[in-house]
């Protein structure tokens, strides 16, 4: 059956889809394909294997890049939350990290560690590790005071005290934090290969905008967009039940 939820979604897609074919049948751009046309250049990309080869490339900073992300950036969290004074020396950087132009630093990368995996691992940590720092931080250090002193009443130790109290509270911020910077990652390992070096799907979408096949670089940029989508929909999906009844993103619901 058909849920509500859904049925908007649903909804959503189709005004989308639909506004994008009428504009390139107008068209409001040479440049501007219908959304038919992309999606001939993706079953063709697709079906050719073009595309499984390409995703083979860009998965692996990102998938790299992630879960580096994730762990440092959950652990960095946690010890900003925890401690009020490396929460005055830390905080700012990773503030400052998120508000920069990160863009803008991918040539000292490749000055510093060439064209290879490891500068696009780099750009993949700097755009999401930010993000899940700032989260975990946040929620560690929003728990609810009246939980730690119960916690305290019941005789029980800082160790006890963190794992049983403040990590189960802040864990569906940290994990809405981690989806965000999953997110982030999605947009710095394209942004790796367009900068850096064109392979992978960066190497599709410069390609096709060279030889003006506009209808494969839409159709590149579209795969990324489901991709993400798909795959923060799983998380979503995931959080939801490892924290239902308790996933509306405060630590202290």
């Amino acid at each position: 059956m058909l849920t509500r939820s859904l049925f908007l979604k649903l909804l959503s897609a189709v005004i989308v889809f639909g506004a994008w074919q009428i504009a390139g049948m107008i068209p409001v751009s040479y440049a501007f394909p219908t959304f038919m046309e992309s999606m001939d250049a993706l079953a063709r990309m697709t079906f050719d294997g073009s595309l499984f080869v390409a995703y083979g490339e860009t998965l692996k900073p990102l998938v790299v890049g992630i879960a580096i992300s994730a762990v440092l950036g959950i652990s960095i969290g946690l010890w900003i939350g925890l401690s009020q004074l490396f929460d005055w020396a830390f905080s700012p950087i990773f503030i400052v990290m998120q508000a920069a132009p990160l863009a803008a630093l991918i040539p000292l990368l490749v000055m510093a560690y060439g064209i290879g995996l490891t500068s696009k691992v780099f750009v993949v940590c700097i755009m999401a590790m930010p993000v899940i720092v700032l989260n975990t931080s946040g929620a560690v250090r929003n728990t609810p005071e009246s939980f730690k002193e119960m916690g305290a009443s019941f005789m029980a130790d800082r160790r006890q005290i963190i794992l049983k109290i403040i990590l189960p509270a802040a864990s569906p911020i940290i994990f809405s934090g981690l989806r965000l910077g999953v997110s982030a990652g999605f947009i710095g390992a394209i942004l790796s290969e367009l900068k850096i070096t064109p392979t992978g799907v960066g190497d599709i979408i410069t390609y096709s905008r060279s030889i003006a096949d506009y209808p494969s670089m839409y159709a590149a940029i579209f795969s990324i967009i489901v991709l993400a989508v798909l795959f923060l929909n799983l998380l979503e999906m995931l959080e939801n039940y490892l924290f239902e009844g308790n996933n509306r993103g405060y630590a202290s619901d």
